[in-house]
């Protein structure tokens, strides 16, 4: 098998990195491995190009600068560099065999075969290598069938890999979700179920990255499936919601925040809850938040044009969607009409105005004019009206 005619292999910074490495260690001292080979093979897009090497990192330090290429030693202990050419990564690693693990990370040592290389890759199609050449290699003599049949199946004992780093859970199911065809293989599967535990151990900010590339793919459903009947799922988010909702919304959206939306309850403390629980941004976590207060079948236009006064645009896409999904039996389309098309108003009192009506500075400014805009939305933002509005306001906040 050969990969012929890819850009990507043939780019001036891809050359240029590879003669680099080839001028230090020889002919075939490195090789392309991994997605840009596995992406290749399945007919989809290369984003990023990692390089296995017999070099050790020293040497393929000494190799980039004596090339005038920016070497970055982004993760020596594990053997790593990257090269910058032309403003374009590419991840160079020493080959290696673990030497010990403890389900999160490995000590490793530095060796000049391939095959032992292979063997402590996670998946047979993640273990392919090419050569500068497009010729491909696959050392378990499975990985090119797998890519072919759209089959993800650990390299050796799945039980082994997955005891080296217990991410290897999460990201089976997320590769499937992306790669795989027909059933997940049972025997992985299996194992996923029987090792979940291992996931406590792991970060939660790796978690969380990895759940939500799972929930980029085209179609995770099958994925969610086959995850949620291991245990798995249940796992990573243990406030989950049933699967009725996500498998509705996986059609209508392809943002994985919003999907992982689907998957929680319309709750917003208990949502709250679990975002902080995966450390997610907190920009991330308040759109979880805002969109578990969901939209029934009464909304009105007035309290959609409330809502993105108070929580942005995104947020009322997010419930509109969601209510769509749940056939909550409102038409989502004059609203999202008001989303793209409705500009919010300033709060039109402020300071100056609730001290001429005779309220001195302080905390009873900031409660009058909460207590002003309240009943200015209530009344959906009418343009006149406003010093009674102002005196019914200091009325209340009294």
């Amino acid at each position: 098998m050969i990969l012929a005619g890819q850009s990507w292999l043939i780019a001036p910074e891809t050359v240029a990195v590879l003669d680099a490495l080839e001028t230090f260690g020889g002919t075939d001292c490195a090789r392309f491995v991994g997605g840009c080979v596995r992406n290749t093979l399945m007919g989809q897009a290369v984003d990023d190009i990692d390089i296995a090497t017999t070099l050790q990192p020293p040497d393929v330090i000494r190799a980039l600068e004596g090339a005038r290429l920016k070497a970055v030693p982004t993760g020596l202990a594990h053997g790593t560099i990257t090269a910058v050419a032309a403003g374009r990564p590419f991840e160079i690693t020493t080959l290696r065999r673990d030497v010990s693990t403890d389900g999160r990370r490995a000590s490793v040592a530095f060796t000049h075969d391939w095959a032992e290389d292979a063997a402590r890759r996670d998946f047979r199609l993640n273990a392919l290598y090419a050569r500068r050449d497009g010729q491909v290699v696959d050392p378990t003599g499975h990985g090119l069938d797998d890519a072919a049949q759209g089959r993800v199946i650990f390299v050796g004992d799945p039980e082994t890999r997955i005891a080296e780093d217990y991410l290897r859970i999460l990201r089976f199911f997320r590769f499937f979700a992306w790669y795989g065809r027909g059933e997940p293989d049972a025997t992985a599967v299996a194992a996923c179920a029987a090792m979940r535990g291992g996931l406590a151990q792991l970060s939660p900010e790796r978690v969380s990255r990895e759940l939500l590339k799972l929930l980029a793919a085209p179609d995770p459903r099958r994925s969610l499936r086959a995850m949620n009947d291991a245990g798995v799922l249940g796992a990573v988010l243990a406030d989950l919601g049933d699967l009725t909702l996500f498998e509705a919304v996986v059609p209508l959206s392809d943002d994985a925040v919003v999907r992982l939306a689907a998957l929680l309850p319309a709750d917003p403390a208990r949502v709250d809850a679990t975002a902080r629980g995966l450390r997610l941004s907190n920009a991330m976590r308040a759109r979880l938040v805002a969109a578990a207060d969901r939209l029934d079948a009464d909304v009105t236009p007035a309290r959609v044009r409330a809502a993105i006064y108070q929580d942005g645009r995104q947020a009322v896409t997010d419930r509109l969607l969601l209510a769509r999904a749940a056939d909550a039996g409102l038409d989502p389309g004059p609203f999202l009409e008001i989303v793209a098309d409705w500009q919010p108003p300033r709060l039109p009192i402020g300071g100056r105005e609730v001290a001429a009506a005779g309220i001195a500075p302080g905390p009873a400014t900031g409660r009058v004019l909460k207590t002003f805009e309240r009943l200015w939305l209530a009344e959906d933002f009418p343009e006149d009206g406003h010093e009674q509005r102002l005196a019914r306001a200091i009325q209340l906040a009294a």
